[in-house]
């Protein structure tokens, strides 16, 4: 049985900013950019949370929301650095990481002596480092797999520990909401709760064949989540599927023909990304918009070439499905996955 930890830290940014100026403690506090130029909130503290205010939120909103609030813009390079600190006290514990992004990641401690093999008390160690050596908090979830591991480090935030034993996971999960399983987004959820599915407890009595029926293969997906089954091992490497760049612009471009000349940048910076990432083997390009409703769509073709006459068709037949004034546009490519790259390379 394996011991999974999933570390999290508590509204990262925001407590990276809240360490080095405690008087923003106690108030609303957002990171991200200005209302004025569409900005978004990246994260925000819990006072502002009281408000209403959620991550990915417009900045307009959230300050509708609480006129009052405050506003930093993010210091990336900042929060690489303590990203980088709690990244080496994760790797003090175990040489098992797969790092989720700047602010998360899974630990695999199933084999670790320290501590006397306890899961918890590891995970109590890491808590108590990272506050010492970072200044700020994180949660911890303790259980048998990644699954269950995420779910447990969002259970008590803010600084939270919560651990599952593989006993505990049966009832653990009989109350737990479908909404929290991965990959069930609200068209699933309703398509769920229309046949009086709420919990995994209610899952559990569907059989497999009529999931089947329903989801396709990710029918096979929920049948082992509302049963707590996770065989997905803890990757210390993880696989690159995409490259892209997008921007959000300060006013919506207004037609069709200033659009295409926004293309040309983001080709170019693409370009630049793909280039430092060592030219990696490409099997489809794509472009995103964002109209001004924001509804979102997304074109995308098999090719290796990631050329503007490559991208313009696509994007002209993109704009095409709703002719709006444009937001948001982006850019990119889908890479070829790594053990089919090791396949080509054999021939």
């Amino acid at each position: 049985m394996r011991k999974i930890l999933h570390a999290d830290c508590d509204c990262f940014y925001a407590a990276v900013e809240m360490r080095d100026n405690p008087a923003l403690r106690d108030v609303p506090l957002v990171i991200g950019g200005r209302a004025e130029q569409r900005g978004v909130v990246a994260t925000c503290n819990y006072p502002a949370r009281t408000y209403g205010i959620r991550s990915a939120m417009s900045m307009a909103h959230a300050k509708r929301l609480c006129p009052h609030l405050h506003r930093l813009s993010p210091d990336f390079e900042k929060y690489r650095q303590a990203s980088n600190q709690v990244q080496d006290i994760f790797r003090e514990l175990t040489p098992l990481i797969e790092p989720l992004s700047l602010d998360e990641a899974f630990l695999d401690v199933t084999h670790i002596e320290r501590m006397q093999g306890s899961a918890t008390w590891m995970a109590q160690w890491l808590k108590q480092e990272v506050q010492q050596r970072v200044g700020i908090t994180i949660s911890v979830g303790v259980a048998p797999n990644k699954f269950l591991a995420k779910i447990a480090s969002d259970w008590q935030k803010p600084d939270g520990l919560y651990t599952i034993t593989p006993d505990q996971i049966s009832k653990f999960l009989d109350q737990l909401p479908i909404t929290k399983l991965h990959g069930v987004g609200p068209a699933t959820a309703k398509k769920l709760e229309a046949q009086g599915i709420h919990t995994c407890r209610e899952l559990r009595t569907i059989e497999l064949a009529t999931l089947l029926d329903e989801f396709g293969k990710f029918g096979v997906r929920l049948h082992e989540l509302a049963r707590g089954i996770d065989e997905r091992p803890v990757k210390v490497e993880r696989e690159r599927k995409s490259i892209s760049v997008e921007t959000t612009f300060d006013r919506d471009l207004p037609t069709m023909t200033v659009c295409r000349e926004k293309i040309t940048d983001l080709v170019t910076r693409l370009e630049e990304r793909i280039a430092r990432n060592q030219h990696p083997a490409i099997n489809k390009l794509f472009v995103k918009i964002r109209f001004d409703d924001f509804s979102i769509t997304t074109m995308e073709t098999a090719g290796q070439a990631p050329a503007l006459e490559s991208f313009l068709p696509l994007f002209d037949t993109a704009w095409q499905r709703a002719e709006r004034p444009v937001r948001l546009l982006g850019v990119g490519v889908r890479l070829v996955p790594e053990d089919a790259q090791r396949q080509l390379g054999l021939f």
